[in-house]
């Protein structure tokens, strides 16, 4: 082939692309296979949890950051109020964050201690929790530890006793199982769902049998009061500070555990503009991470600290292979087309375009597919939403993770601020409590929760 007077030849340029792909893919399966071994470990491996060291109750103080939730705000509370634990030991924190609508008084008339807080400067739940945080140091408050909610969730009645049994094998730190209240909507309400549900149950919990530390996920975390004090408050700002509190937990050698027990419902974005936008912070917030603790990682890592590993894992890579594998397979579309100007024929623009990207898509697809399908046979019983619309929004489970590396190109060179995501869905927690009997309890995670004794 001549292309501008130069001799191409095809065949090579053909298998330097095959190459490439070749290696990206074989590289992100070595990264990324030992999350396939957690998968295994959740059923086949040896526990090695914590065992729980008291059966002493706990105090725990309830930390929401709220920003115009006047809507779903109430439901929350009353579900804390449900909590089947003495309630002598829960109190009740909100932090009216920027607020111009009734969320404050909707909490005090719900029996909340709230906190207003007006700083058009410093946005973000990040610095509202650092804010509370540094009150309650300074107040010298009582609670044995905090679990921090966002103000959309609904909780179920075990949450805090099931937290309070894992709190008591010595964990600083503790994540949940994280369900939605609104995964029937629309296919994107159901890829965060399957994801999130993947997340705990297939990493979390996984990690937590295995011995190694877990990841804090957005809502539904709980931190003991002595992390806080060690702290003095949350100095954790960053786009994404559940997860850079994760990797400084990693780097610190502390272990953060997983209450499967513990409940939470999560309201989930349902409109692809507000998915784009929240995804989009996500993304920017991962590569902040790496900037800041990359280099403590690396050293983690050859210190023999798996945790440092996993987390950057967790911040990082996926989303590089993602970008590089489709560069690679648009410049070989693009070298197919040029093809196809010199011989336009059919079977060149099939061979030369169609195939090598036909194919990288297709494995993408599968492995994905294969991750979400494990998750929606295990998960199905506590899933709500109708049989039908399980299975349909398993088949576009993948699309929605592919939309993933658009929004990673566009993070690495756009600039990307804090916004918060409007909530609607006013559910109860009557509404959603496909989990609320007692036997259903510890469906998240198995050795989470109580009966892991």
């Amino acid at each position: 082939m001549t292309h501008g007077g130069i001799i191409v030849d095809t065949a090579l340029v053909k298998d330097i692309f095959t190459i490439c792909n070749i290696v990206l893919t074989s590289s992100f399966v070595l990264c990324y296979l030992y999350q396939f071994v957690y998968i295994f470990w959740v059923f086949l491996g040896k526990d090695r949890s914590k065992p729980v060291q008291s059966d002493k109750q706990n105090k725990f103080g309830i930390v929401i950051s709220a920003r115009n939730e006047e809507n779903v705000i109430g439901h929350l509370l009353e579900s804390i109020k449900r909590q089947d634990y003495p309630q002598e030991l829960i109190k009740i924190f909100l932090i009216a964050d920027n607020c111009t609508d009734n969320t404050a008084q909707v909490g005090r008339d719900h029996g909340a201690i709230v906190l207003e807080r007006e700083n058009k400067e410093l946005v973000g739940k990040g610095y509202a929790l650092d804010f509370l945080f540094k009150k309650l140091i300074n107040e010298k408050d009582d609670c044995d530890a905090y679990i921090v909610f966002d103000a959309d969730n609904l909780v179920d009645k075990n949450f805090v006793k099931e937290m309070n049994i894992n709190f008591n094998r010595g964990y600083k730190a503790l994540t949940s199982y994280r369900n939605s209240k609104n995964y029937g909507t629309n296919w994107i309400s159901a890829g965060y769902s399957l994801w999130f549900l993947r997340e705990a149950k297939y990493l979390n919990h996984a990690r937590m049998r295995f011995g190694t530390s877990c990841a804090i996920s957005g809502t539904g975390f709980c931190i003991s009061k002595d992390i806080i004090e060690s702290n003095n408050g949350w100095p954790y700002h960053l786009l994404t500070e559940d997860i850079e509190f994760s990797v400084d937990m990693a780097i610190r050698d502390e272990m953060i555990g997983y209450s499967g027990g513990s409940i939470v419902y999560d309201e989930q974005p349902e409109t692809f503009k507000q998915s784009w936008n929240q995804r989009l912070r996500w993304s920017k917030g991962f590569y902040q991470v790496f900037g800041k603790y990359g280099g403590k990682l690396f050293k983690g890592i050859f210190r023999g600290k798996f945790a440092c590993y996993d987390m950057l894992m967790t911040v990082f890579p996926a989303l590089m292979f993602t970008i590089l594998s489709l560069c690679c397979c648009i410049g070989e579309f693009i070298f197919g087309i040029s093809i196809c100007i010199e011989n336009p024929e059919f079977i060149n623009f099939f061979k030369f375009c169609m195939v090598p990207l036909m194919y990288y898509l297709c494995i993408i697809y599968m492995l994905i597919f294969v991750v979400g399908f494990i998750t929606l046979m295990t998960e199905w019983d506590v899933i709500d939403c109708p049989p039908n619309r399980m299975i349909k929004y398993l088949f576009t489970f993948p699309i929605f993770m592919l939309t993933y590396a658009p929004i990673a190109i566009t993070a690495l060179f756009k600039k990307v601020e804090w916004t918060p995501i409007a909530h609607s869905v006013t559910k109860s927690i009557d509404d959603v409590g496909v989990l609320d009997s007692p036997e259903n309890g510890d469906s998240g995670g198995g050795d989470g929760g109580s009966e892991a004794e």
